[in-house]
Protein backbone atom coordinates (compact mmCIF):
# COMPACT_ATOMS: atom_id res chain seq x y z
CA UNK A 1 0.00 0.00 0.00
CA UNK A 2 1.56 3.28 -0.95
CA UNK A 3 2.13 6.17 1.28
CA UNK A 4 -1.06 8.07 -0.14
CA UNK A 5 -3.60 6.29 1.26
CA UNK A 6 -1.96 4.58 4.68
CA UNK A 7 -3.74 6.38 7.65
CA UNK A 8 -1.45 8.67 8.62
CA UNK A 9 -1.55 10.62 5.11
CA UNK A 10 -4.37 10.71 4.07
CA UNK A 11 -4.52 13.73 1.15
CA UNK A 12 -6.72 16.77 2.15
CA UNK A 13 -8.25 16.93 -1.41
CA UNK A 14 -9.30 13.78 -1.47
CA UNK A 15 -11.74 14.43 1.60
CA UNK A 16 -12.96 17.93 0.14
CA UNK A 17 -14.34 16.94 -3.20
CA UNK A 18 -16.05 13.76 -2.24
CA UNK A 19 -18.98 15.86 -0.94
CA UNK A 20 -19.62 16.58 -4.23
CA UNK A 21 -23.07 14.96 -5.69
CA UNK A 22 -22.12 15.60 -9.50
CA UNK A 23 -19.20 13.65 -10.42
CA UNK A 24 -17.40 13.94 -14.00
CA UNK A 25 -16.72 10.39 -15.19
CA UNK A 26 -13.37 9.51 -16.54
CA UNK A 27 -13.95 8.38 -19.58
CA UNK A 28 -11.25 6.95 -21.89
CA UNK A 29 -10.11 6.46 -25.42
CA UNK A 30 -12.93 9.56 -26.63
CA UNK A 31 -12.95 9.33 -30.22
CA UNK A 32 -11.38 12.43 -31.67
CA UNK A 33 -12.85 14.93 -34.08
CA UNK A 34 -15.83 13.58 -34.35
CA UNK A 35 -19.25 15.15 -34.36
CA UNK A 36 -22.91 14.41 -33.92
CA UNK A 37 -22.91 13.34 -37.18
CA UNK A 38 -19.62 11.63 -37.06
CA UNK A 39 -20.33 8.96 -33.75
CA UNK A 40 -19.15 5.58 -34.18
CA UNK A 41 -21.08 3.05 -34.90
CA UNK A 42 -22.82 1.48 -33.00
CA UNK A 43 -23.52 3.44 -30.13
CA UNK A 44 -24.30 1.56 -26.53
CA UNK A 45 -25.85 2.42 -23.39
CA UNK A 46 -24.54 0.59 -20.46
CA UNK A 47 -25.68 0.35 -17.14
CA UNK A 48 -23.33 0.13 -13.86
CA UNK A 49 -24.25 -2.60 -11.39
CA UNK A 50 -24.40 -1.01 -8.35
CA UNK A 51 -25.90 2.28 -8.74
CA UNK A 52 -28.23 1.64 -11.71
CA UNK A 53 -26.83 4.70 -13.36
CA UNK A 54 -26.96 4.62 -17.13
CA UNK A 55 -23.74 6.28 -20.02
CA UNK A 56 -22.80 6.24 -23.50
CA UNK A 57 -19.77 3.89 -25.30
CA UNK A 58 -19.03 2.22 -28.24
CA UNK A 59 -17.03 -0.72 -29.28
CA UNK A 60 -13.82 -1.23 -31.19
CA UNK A 61 -13.73 -5.10 -32.03
CA UNK A 62 -10.46 -6.35 -32.12
CA UNK A 63 -9.11 -9.12 -34.82
CA UNK A 64 -9.96 -12.20 -32.23
CA UNK A 65 -14.57 -12.51 -32.38
CA UNK A 66 -15.25 -11.28 -28.95
CA UNK A 67 -17.76 -12.95 -27.04
CA UNK A 68 -19.69 -11.57 -25.18
CA UNK A 69 -22.09 -13.38 -22.53
CA UNK A 70 -25.19 -12.12 -20.60
CA UNK A 71 -25.51 -12.78 -16.25
CA UNK A 72 -27.33 -16.16 -16.56
CA UNK A 73 -24.55 -17.83 -19.34
CA UNK A 74 -22.08 -16.40 -16.87
CA UNK A 75 -23.76 -18.14 -14.05
CA UNK A 76 -24.34 -21.37 -15.71
CA UNK A 77 -20.11 -20.94 -16.90
CA UNK A 78 -19.49 -20.29 -13.61
CA UNK A 79 -21.68 -23.35 -12.23
CA UNK A 80 -20.15 -25.96 -14.29
CA UNK A 81 -20.29 -27.68 -17.64
CA UNK A 82 -24.08 -27.83 -19.29
CA UNK A 83 -25.29 -30.75 -21.00
CA UNK A 84 -24.72 -30.64 -24.42
CA UNK A 85 -26.88 -28.63 -26.55
CA UNK A 86 -27.82 -30.03 -30.69
CA UNK A 87 -26.16 -28.02 -33.16
CA UNK A 88 -29.44 -26.54 -34.79
CA UNK A 89 -30.38 -24.95 -30.99
CA UNK A 90 -26.98 -24.01 -30.08
CA UNK A 91 -26.41 -22.34 -33.29
CA UNK A 92 -29.92 -20.51 -33.22
CA UNK A 93 -29.42 -18.59 -30.09
CA UNK A 94 -26.25 -16.58 -30.94
CA UNK A 95 -27.54 -15.93 -34.55
CA UNK A 96 -30.76 -14.19 -33.37
CA UNK A 97 -29.76 -12.05 -30.63
CA UNK A 98 -27.31 -10.29 -33.78
CA UNK A 99 -30.17 -9.95 -36.06
CA UNK A 100 -32.29 -8.03 -33.78
CA UNK A 101 -29.55 -5.54 -33.59
CA UNK A 102 -28.36 -5.81 -37.01
CA UNK A 103 -30.63 -2.98 -38.19
CA UNK A 104 -28.46 -0.78 -36.22
CA UNK A 105 -25.38 -1.23 -38.21
CA UNK A 106 -25.57 -3.59 -40.89
CA UNK A 107 -22.32 -5.46 -41.31
CA UNK A 108 -20.86 -4.16 -38.31
CA UNK A 109 -19.96 -6.47 -34.83
CA UNK A 110 -22.83 -5.75 -32.28
CA UNK A 111 -22.92 -6.86 -28.44
CA UNK A 112 -26.02 -8.86 -27.73
CA UNK A 113 -28.52 -6.92 -25.41
CA UNK A 114 -28.11 -7.56 -21.40
CA UNK A 115 -24.35 -8.57 -21.85
CA UNK A 116 -21.88 -8.31 -19.41
CA UNK A 117 -18.49 -6.10 -20.51
CA UNK A 118 -15.64 -4.04 -19.10
CA UNK A 119 -15.90 -0.30 -18.90
CA UNK A 120 -14.49 2.75 -17.23
CA UNK A 121 -17.16 4.61 -15.11
CA UNK A 122 -17.34 7.82 -13.29
CA UNK A 123 -16.52 5.49 -10.45
CA UNK A 124 -13.54 3.26 -12.08
CA UNK A 125 -12.91 0.83 -14.08
CA UNK A 126 -16.14 -2.11 -13.80
CA UNK A 127 -18.33 -4.71 -14.73
CA UNK A 128 -21.48 -3.20 -16.77
CA UNK A 129 -24.79 -3.74 -18.35
CA UNK A 130 -25.22 -3.45 -21.94
CA UNK A 131 -28.24 -2.42 -22.24
CA UNK A 132 -28.26 -2.11 -25.76
CA UNK A 133 -28.05 -0.40 -29.55
CA UNK A 134 -28.83 3.75 -28.95
CA UNK A 135 -31.06 4.22 -32.16
CA UNK A 136 -31.64 8.30 -31.09
CA UNK A 137 -28.22 9.40 -31.92
CA UNK A 138 -29.25 13.45 -30.94
CA UNK A 139 -28.84 12.64 -27.28
CA UNK A 140 -25.39 10.89 -27.44
CA UNK A 141 -22.53 13.50 -26.69
CA UNK A 142 -19.19 12.44 -28.39
CA UNK A 143 -17.24 14.22 -25.56
CA UNK A 144 -18.81 11.46 -22.87
CA UNK A 145 -18.54 8.43 -24.81
CA UNK A 146 -16.62 6.01 -23.30
CA UNK A 147 -14.73 3.05 -24.64
CA UNK A 148 -15.72 -0.88 -23.86
CA UNK A 149 -12.42 -2.39 -23.38
CA UNK A 150 -13.92 -6.13 -23.70
CA UNK A 151 -16.60 -9.12 -22.38
CA UNK A 152 -16.92 -10.04 -19.22
CA UNK A 153 -15.10 -13.40 -18.54
CA UNK A 154 -16.16 -15.97 -15.84
CA UNK A 155 -13.05 -14.91 -13.48
CA UNK A 156 -14.83 -11.10 -13.76
CA UNK A 157 -17.80 -12.28 -12.81
CA UNK A 158 -16.49 -14.79 -9.71
CA UNK A 159 -14.68 -11.93 -8.74
CA UNK A 160 -18.34 -9.82 -8.84
CA UNK A 161 -19.73 -12.15 -6.60
CA UNK A 162 -16.86 -12.31 -4.32
CA UNK A 163 -17.22 -8.37 -4.34
CA UNK A 164 -20.52 -8.62 -2.87
CA UNK A 165 -19.38 -10.55 0.18
CA UNK A 166 -16.99 -8.34 0.85
CA UNK A 167 -19.70 -5.98 0.06
CA UNK A 168 -21.68 -6.75 3.04
CA UNK A 169 -18.80 -6.77 5.03
CA UNK A 170 -17.94 -3.33 4.27
CA UNK A 171 -20.97 -1.64 5.04
CA UNK A 172 -21.54 -3.30 8.60
CA UNK A 173 -18.46 -2.48 9.89
CA UNK A 174 -18.52 1.52 7.74
CA UNK A 175 -21.65 1.81 9.53
CA UNK A 176 -20.79 0.63 12.82
CA UNK A 177 -17.62 3.49 12.45
CA UNK A 178 -20.31 6.21 11.65
CA UNK A 179 -21.91 5.05 14.79
CA UNK A 180 -18.49 5.04 17.03
CA UNK A 181 -17.71 8.85 15.85
CA UNK A 182 -21.67 9.86 15.95
CA UNK A 183 -21.54 11.78 12.61
CA UNK A 184 -24.37 12.31 11.40
CA UNK A 185 -24.70 10.66 8.36
CA UNK A 186 -26.97 7.87 6.73
CA UNK A 187 -24.70 4.73 5.02
CA UNK A 188 -26.89 3.69 1.76
CA UNK A 189 -24.14 1.14 0.03
CA UNK A 190 -20.91 0.42 -0.30
CA UNK A 191 -19.26 -0.94 -3.49
CA UNK A 192 -15.94 -2.61 -4.41
CA UNK A 193 -14.12 -1.90 -7.71
CA UNK A 194 -13.62 -4.96 -9.81
CA UNK A 195 -9.89 -4.34 -9.63
CA UNK A 196 -9.70 -4.10 -5.98
CA UNK A 197 -8.24 -0.29 -6.36
CA UNK A 198 -10.65 1.40 -3.88
CA UNK A 199 -14.15 0.72 -1.78
CA UNK A 200 -16.80 3.67 -1.96
CA UNK A 201 -19.32 3.97 0.27
CA UNK A 202 -22.29 5.82 -0.82
CA UNK A 203 -24.12 8.38 2.08
CA UNK A 204 -26.50 10.87 2.64
CA UNK A 205 -26.50 13.54 5.01
CA UNK A 206 -28.37 16.70 5.59
CA UNK A 207 -25.66 19.16 5.66
CA UNK A 208 -21.72 18.89 4.82
CA UNK A 209 -20.14 16.39 7.23
CA UNK A 210 -16.28 16.08 7.89
CA UNK A 211 -15.76 12.74 7.55
CA UNK A 212 -11.60 12.68 7.91
CA UNK A 213 -10.88 10.89 10.93
CA UNK A 214 -13.73 8.32 9.74
CA UNK A 215 -11.90 7.45 6.18
CA UNK A 216 -8.64 7.44 8.42
CA UNK A 217 -10.98 4.45 10.69
CA UNK A 218 -11.43 2.73 7.39
CA UNK A 219 -7.97 3.11 5.40
CA UNK A 220 -6.98 1.08 8.85
CA UNK A 221 -9.25 -1.39 8.53
CA UNK A 222 -9.53 -2.23 4.99
CA UNK A 223 -6.11 -1.46 3.77
CA UNK A 224 -7.21 0.18 0.51
CA UNK A 225 -8.32 3.18 -0.79
CA UNK A 226 -11.45 5.01 0.17
CA UNK A 227 -14.05 6.98 -1.05
CA UNK A 228 -17.45 8.21 0.67
CA UNK A 229 -19.81 10.02 -1.71
CA UNK A 230 -22.26 11.78 -0.52
CA UNK A 231 -25.51 11.90 -2.49
CA UNK A 232 -29.21 13.14 -2.63
CA UNK A 233 -32.37 11.20 -1.65
CA UNK A 234 -33.14 10.68 -5.22
CA UNK A 235 -29.82 9.18 -6.01
CA UNK A 236 -30.37 7.07 -2.43
CA UNK A 237 -33.68 5.47 -4.58
CA UNK A 238 -31.87 5.30 -7.58
CA UNK A 239 -29.08 2.91 -5.86
CA UNK A 240 -31.26 1.06 -3.60
CA UNK A 241 -34.33 0.74 -5.75
CA UNK A 242 -38.12 -0.36 -4.67
CA UNK A 243 -41.69 -0.31 -5.63
CA UNK A 244 -43.17 2.50 -6.44
CA UNK A 245 -46.91 3.36 -6.02
CA UNK A 246 -47.94 2.46 -9.29
CA UNK A 247 -47.11 -1.01 -8.35
CA UNK A 248 -43.81 -1.47 -10.89
CA UNK A 249 -39.92 -0.84 -10.16
CA UNK A 250 -38.93 2.96 -9.37
CA UNK A 251 -38.29 4.60 -12.86
CA UNK A 252 -34.77 6.20 -11.39
CA UNK A 253 -33.54 2.29 -10.75
CA UNK A 254 -34.77 0.84 -14.03
CA UNK A 255 -36.00 3.58 -16.76
CA UNK A 256 -34.45 6.66 -16.57
CA UNK A 257 -30.73 7.43 -17.61
CA UNK A 258 -30.25 10.82 -15.29
CA UNK A 259 -32.50 12.47 -12.84
CA UNK A 260 -34.40 15.00 -14.50
CA UNK A 261 -36.06 18.50 -12.83
CA UNK A 262 -39.32 17.68 -11.63
CA UNK A 263 -41.51 20.84 -10.20
CA UNK A 264 -45.00 21.49 -9.02
CA UNK A 265 -46.09 22.87 -11.98
CA UNK A 266 -45.69 19.37 -13.88
CA UNK A 267 -48.60 18.55 -11.37
CA UNK A 268 -50.29 20.93 -11.93
CA UNK A 269 -50.23 21.09 -15.72
CA UNK A 270 -51.38 17.03 -15.70
CA UNK A 271 -54.51 17.64 -13.05
CA UNK A 272 -53.27 15.90 -10.50
CA UNK A 273 -53.96 16.26 -6.58
CA UNK A 274 -51.31 18.38 -4.84
CA UNK A 275 -51.54 16.22 -1.92
CA UNK A 276 -47.85 15.41 -1.54
CA UNK A 277 -48.76 12.07 -0.33
CA UNK A 278 -49.80 11.01 -3.86
CA UNK A 279 -47.13 12.57 -6.22
CA UNK A 280 -44.28 12.06 -4.07
CA UNK A 281 -41.91 8.81 -4.73
CA UNK A 282 -40.41 6.84 -1.36
CA UNK A 283 -37.66 9.08 -1.58
CA UNK A 284 -39.99 12.15 -0.78
CA UNK A 285 -39.42 13.77 -4.01
CA UNK A 286 -42.10 14.49 -6.35
CA UNK A 287 -42.45 11.25 -8.95
CA UNK A 288 -40.57 10.81 -11.62
CA UNK A 289 -43.24 9.84 -13.84
CA UNK A 290 -44.23 13.25 -13.70
CA UNK A 291 -41.63 14.92 -16.06
CA UNK A 292 -41.94 11.87 -18.51
CA UNK A 293 -44.78 12.37 -19.35
CA UNK A 294 -45.15 16.17 -18.88
CA UNK A 295 -44.41 16.47 -22.55
CA UNK A 296 -47.20 14.53 -23.61
CA UNK A 297 -49.82 17.16 -21.13
CA UNK A 298 -48.11 20.16 -23.17
CA UNK A 299 -48.91 18.56 -26.41
CA UNK A 300 -52.58 17.57 -26.05
CA UNK A 301 -53.35 20.69 -23.98
CA UNK A 302 -52.56 23.00 -27.54
CA UNK A 303 -55.56 21.61 -28.85
CA UNK A 304 -57.89 21.75 -26.14
CA UNK A 305 -59.30 24.72 -24.17
CA UNK A 306 -58.07 26.15 -20.98
CA UNK A 307 -60.26 26.03 -18.01
CA UNK A 308 -61.91 29.56 -17.55
CA UNK A 309 -62.46 30.01 -21.47
CA UNK A 310 -65.54 30.91 -22.40
CA UNK A 311 -67.90 30.55 -25.68
CA UNK A 312 -71.04 30.81 -26.64
CA UNK A 313 -73.39 27.46 -26.93
CA UNK A 314 -77.06 26.67 -27.43
CA UNK A 315 -77.58 30.66 -27.01
CA UNK A 316 -75.75 30.74 -23.71
CA UNK A 317 -72.60 31.79 -22.51
CA UNK A 318 -70.40 28.77 -20.83
CA UNK A 319 -67.26 28.13 -19.04
CA UNK A 320 -65.00 25.66 -19.34
CA UNK A 321 -64.40 24.10 -16.22
CA UNK A 322 -62.80 20.75 -16.05
CA UNK A 323 -60.46 19.70 -18.88
CA UNK A 324 -59.54 15.73 -18.96
CA UNK A 325 -56.02 15.52 -21.40
CA UNK A 326 -56.53 11.80 -21.50
CA UNK A 327 -60.05 11.62 -21.96
CA UNK A 328 -59.95 14.21 -24.69
CA UNK A 329 -63.23 15.67 -22.97
CA UNK A 330 -64.35 19.14 -21.10
CA UNK A 331 -67.01 19.59 -18.84
CA UNK A 332 -68.36 22.86 -19.28
CA UNK A 333 -71.06 25.28 -17.23
CA UNK A 334 -73.71 27.48 -18.59
CA UNK A 335 -74.89 30.77 -17.23
CA UNK A 336 -78.27 29.11 -17.23
CA UNK A 337 -77.23 26.31 -14.64
CA UNK A 338 -76.47 23.74 -17.05
CA UNK A 339 -73.40 21.75 -16.62
CA UNK A 340 -71.97 19.81 -19.69
CA UNK A 341 -69.86 17.17 -20.62
CA UNK A 342 -68.41 17.68 -24.01
CA UNK A 343 -65.67 15.79 -26.40
CA UNK A 344 -63.47 18.06 -26.86
CA UNK A 345 -63.00 16.94 -30.40
CA UNK A 346 -66.03 19.45 -31.41
CA UNK A 347 -64.84 22.56 -30.45
CA UNK A 348 -62.59 24.05 -32.51
CA UNK A 349 -60.20 27.15 -32.36
CA UNK A 350 -60.59 29.74 -34.97
CA UNK A 351 -59.66 33.41 -35.33
CA UNK A 352 -58.86 33.78 -32.13
CA UNK A 353 -61.71 31.87 -30.11
CA UNK A 354 -63.61 28.89 -29.55
CA UNK A 355 -66.60 27.55 -30.65
CA UNK A 356 -68.70 24.25 -31.26
CA UNK A 357 -69.05 22.54 -33.86
CA UNK A 358 -72.71 21.47 -33.83
CA UNK A 359 -73.24 17.26 -34.54
CA UNK A 360 -74.63 15.77 -37.34
CA UNK A 361 -77.81 14.31 -36.90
Amino acid sequence: MSDEYNDQALPEDMLDILHEEEFEAPHAAKPRGTSAEELPQPIYRLKTLHSSETFHAYYAPSDESAHFMKQCDLEGALAGPRPALDAASSSAEPTDQVSSEASAAAGDFVIPARSLAIAPTKYGRDLVEVLGVVRELSAVNADELVLIERPATVDDYRRYLDNLEREKEAFIKCRERIEAHSLPMKLVSAHCLLDDSKILFFFTAESRVDFRELVKDLVSVFHTRIELRQIGVRDEARVTGGCGVCGRILCCHGLSDKLNPVSIKMAKDQNLSLNSLKISGPCGRLLCCLSYEHQFYRDARRELPNEGTRFTYDGTLFKVIEVNVLSSRIRIAGEDGRILDMNAARLKYSDGRWTVIEEES
